[in-house]
């Protein structure tokens, strides 16, 4: 038997064949990292496949719960040796009124993994939380997650309370329902598609090269 695909074992969400997959290139000696960012192609894959209606929620929250198994197998390969100094904070949360969490759980995994520290504040989270978290940690890029139109203005509400609290934070929305009209409308700095967005973004407003 050839070596496990293990971009191709990801996207078709095959969970006990990524664990072999990941345990099998460890053993080889292949680099955290490197293995890390296969499961990360993957992770497109699935995106891609959501996307064009192949898959649908149910696959994408299975999604998550596969890299998260796999990425806990390499936790402890990631930050051994002090090669992954952390880049910087991000605070996250759905914002209040909101119980979304799959996509914020990506998100929250895949910048963990790459390095930043994160700070999750969980979903239903209050204004005066984020704002609370936000003097404490003080981060580099708070993110916000929503998939309710109608937590459109206690996401703005919260936007602003955020900035207040720390002006050097900028924020990042995501979700479902976001898109450039709605970081206009709740004056946030970006908006993130996908995790991948959030990974790039991240790294830009922390100054990562």
């Amino acid at each position: 038997m050839g070596k496990l695909d293990l971009v191709k074992v990801m996207a078709e969400l095959d969970e006990d064949l990524v664990v072999q997959g990941v345990k099998e290139q460890m053993a080889a000696g292949i680099p955290a990292i490197e293995i890390l960012a296969q499961l990360q192609q993957g992770m497109e894959q699935v995106g891609k496949l959501y996307e064009a209606g192949d898959y649908y929620l149910s696959e994408l929250i299975m999604s998550a719960d596969v890299f998260t198994t796999a990425a806990n197998l390499l936790g402890a390969a990631l930050t051994a040796g002090g090669e992954q100094e952390t880049h910087g904070t991000m605070v996250l949360g759905t914002v209040k009124d909101d119980i979304h969490d799959i996509g914020k759980n990506i998100v929250a995994t895949i910048l963990s993994c790459n390095g930043f520290k994160v700070v999750d504040l969980g979903v239903d989270v209050p204004i005066a939380t984020f704002v609370e978290a936000v003097k404490t940690h003080k981060p580099d890029v708070v993110g916000m997650c929503c998939l309710l139109t109608t937590a459109f203005d206690i996401m703005r509400d919260t936007v602003s309370a955020v900035k207040e609290a720390c002006p050097a934070a900028k924020v990042l929305v995501g979700g479902g329902p976001v898109d450039e009209s709605v970081v206009k409308y709740v004056n946030a700095d970006g908006y993130c598609k996908n995790a991948y967005d959030a990974v790039e973004l991240t790294r830009k407003y922390s100054g990562v090269k």
